[in-house]
Formats: structure tokens, sequence, C-alpha cells
């Protein structure tokens, strides 16, 4: 239910979900783990946000002084471009005197965080100053654009329908950032280039591999904290391209022969070899832990490797795929050949789409596996 409200929530363009205080937490913790100046004198925006709502803009406002920042900087997007259409002001918008009745609908806000307005000596959540934005908000407006040039490091959880725009226009400003976005984002041929450049890196993660946020649609939560008004959406991951330690620790890994020996996955136990693919120069490796330490050809792994991949023990080759981006295929089939393939494996007339994925041989018949990337061991 939860992952259908979230597709539901894409096609409609609704998928405003909002992070929770804890899971920031963890994340940020990691950078500043490994630098704790991470942030010191930094101007922070907080894009397609809630600043009334956002644990984003709670957490580093009370976190101001603690991590020396120079200036916050938080944006919403209006409520009628959002075509929410049951919806009222906070107490906190219409008790201001900023209030406008008609801007609450069409303008998105700003908060601003950089001064003590209160006068107790401290820069903190009550300090936040705030306005109408000109427009609606939309991150790809000239307004906001203006602000990302300001900011040296942009942090949020973007719509994912327009993820692609999103990381396109955070590259365009070469600046750091943290953002979340769902596991299968990896493959998408506008991220994953990026990825094997190493632009765009995985950050610390969700527990357990999933996120639990508040939603628009209201829904249970499938597995753990089981609240009303979350939705538990799997496969969420952290990308950043800020340093943090857990991206350089090497994958522990056995020897083939120790995989035939002791691996819990019978895919590698009861075949006591690993499987090459037909179309590329590679052997299948359908989980991260079975990747042997003591091969040096090219392996396909599935792309949750990523979450683990450490820049100094592997490299990204590319990616199994349609149109042979990376020159990698050894083999492209014919219509004829996908069309054999779907009658062996169907019994009945079709074609079976050998092309967009590895393939290998089991029982005389070709197979698909899942999605892979292609790795190789850095000797």
């Amino acid at each position: 239910m939860a992952n259908a409200n979230l597709t539901k929530a894409k096609t409609a363009k609704n998928d405003e979900f909002y992070t929770q205080y804890a899971d920031i937490q963890k994340e940020i913790n990691a950078y500043l783990d490994y630098n704790p100046d991470v942030f010191r004198d930094k101007t922070i925006l907080l894009p397609c946000d809630d600043p009334e709502w956002s644990n984003f803009t709670k957490f580093f406002a009370q976190n101001f002084e603690n991590f020396g920042l120079k200036k916050l900087i938080s944006t919403s997007y209006a409520v009628e471009s959002k075509k929410i259409k049951s919806w009222q002001p906070t107490l906190f918008e219409t008790e201001s005197p900023y209030y406008d009745a008609d801007k609450s609908r069409t303008n998105g806000k700003i908060f601003v965080l950089e001064r003590d307005v209160t006068g107790d000596n401290r820069i903190d959540i009550n300090d936040l100053e705030w306005q109408y934005l000109k427009g609606d908000g939309d991150f790809r407006s000239k307004e906001v654009t203006k602000l990302r040039d300001e900011a040296d490091i942009i942090i949020t959880n973007p719509p994912f329908s327009l993820f692609r725009e999103f990381v396109a226009w955070l590259m365009d400003s070469e600046k750091q950032f943290i953002i979340i976005g769902n596991q299968n984002a990896i493959t998408y041929k506008e991220i994953f280039p990026l990825i094997k450049e190493n632009k765009i890196w995985l950050g610390k993660g969700f527990t357990g591999g999933a996120a639990h946020f508040i939603s628009n649609y209201t829904d249970y939560a499938t597995a753990g904290d089981h609240r009303e008004g979350m939705i538990r959406v799997s496969g969420v991951v952290w990308f950043t391209n800020i340093d943090h330690g857990r991206r350089h620790q090497p994958l522990k890994l056995m020897t083939m022969a120790e995989n035939y020996k002791h691996s819990k996955h019978k895919e590698i136990k009861s075949r006591k070899e690993y499987l090459r693919y037909d179309n590329y120069s590679a052997i299948e490796v359908p989980y991260t832990d079975a990747i042997p330490s003591d091969y040096d050809g090219v392996m396909g792994v599935p792309i949750s490797f990523v979450d683990k991949y450490c820049p100094e023990q592997f490299e990204i080759l590319g990616m199994c795929e349609n149109m042979d981006l990376y020159s990698l295929k050894t083999k492209v089939y014919s219509s004829k050949e996908c069309k054999e393939a779907y009658f062996k494996k169907f019994g009945k007339q079709g074609t079976y789409d050998l092309n967009a994925s590895g393939v290998v041989l089991v029982n005389e018949q070709l197979e698909k596996v899942y999605q892979r990337i292609l790795i190789r061991k850095k000797q």
C-alpha cells in the first residue's frame, strides 16, 4: 500500500513527503563525524521544503550555532501550485503582520536565519524571519535559482517525480548537496553517469533500507514504526557529493572458493560456479556479499552495491542496458533470437527483450537477470 501511494503521488505530482527528524539527524551526523567543520561558515539552502512543517528547517535552525552556520534559507512551494484541495493556513502565518490571504495560496514562502532577532544572545529557531516569495517557490524559478547560487550546500527531500530535473538543477550550480531519492534513480540515464564518474554517491542511508515519511496520503506503515499518517517507502537512499567515512570502508569479501563453501545464497552454493553472461564479458554476481575477492575480471552486481561502493576498492565500468552506452556488450540479439527465447521460455508468441539486461544461459534457456552494474576490482 505504501509504495502504491508513492506511485499515486508521483502521478499526481503531489509527492510531498516530510522526512523524520531522527533520519535527518543520523544522516547529517555521518558528515560531521568525517569532517566536524563541514557546515562551518556555510550558507545552507533547503528548497522544496515547507518551513512551517519541515524537520529539515527545524533541525538546522536548532543546530545553527553548533554547526557554525553562516546563514540558513528555507523555501516552500505555494499551496495552489501543489493542487492541495483541503488546506488552511497555520496560526503562525495568520497571526503574523506579513499575512496576506491571497499570497498565502499563490506564493511560496522564504524563511531566513542569520541573526539574533530575539536578543537572547543566541541564534536559533526563534530567530527565523519570513516573508512571501514573489513567485510560487518552484525550484526551477529564477527566484529560487538565485538563492541556490547564493548557497554553499543544498539539502532537501525533493519531489520524486521531479528527481531528474532537480539533480540537473543541482549539477548546473556545482554546489554541494545532500538529497533524498529512490534507489532506482541509480539506473536513470541522467544519474548513473554521475555515479560512475564519482560526481554523486550515496550517503549513510536509512536504517533497514526504508524510510518513514509523514505523508499527504493517510496510510499505515507496513513495518517498523506503525503510526497513522506515516508512509513506509522501501529503497529510499540519500544522494550526495559530500564525503563521509562509510564511503571509504572496503567491503569485506570471501574468495570464490570460500563463497562456494560458505555462501548463504543457494544460487552460489548449489551451482558451485558463477554464471557468465552471454552478452557481456563478465560474471553474474547476484548479491553484493557474494562478490569474490580474488576475481580480477568484470562482474555484474545489483544496484544495491552502490550503497557499499568504496571507490578505492572498485571501479564502476557501466551498466547492463539496451543502448550499449559504455561499449561493454559482446553480443546484440536479433529480433528473431528475442522471439525464439520468449517462445522457449513462455510457450507462446512474443518477444523477450534480451538486449536490455545481462543474459545468462540456464538449462539451455537464455534468461534475463535483474538490473546490474558492471564493476571491476582495482589493482
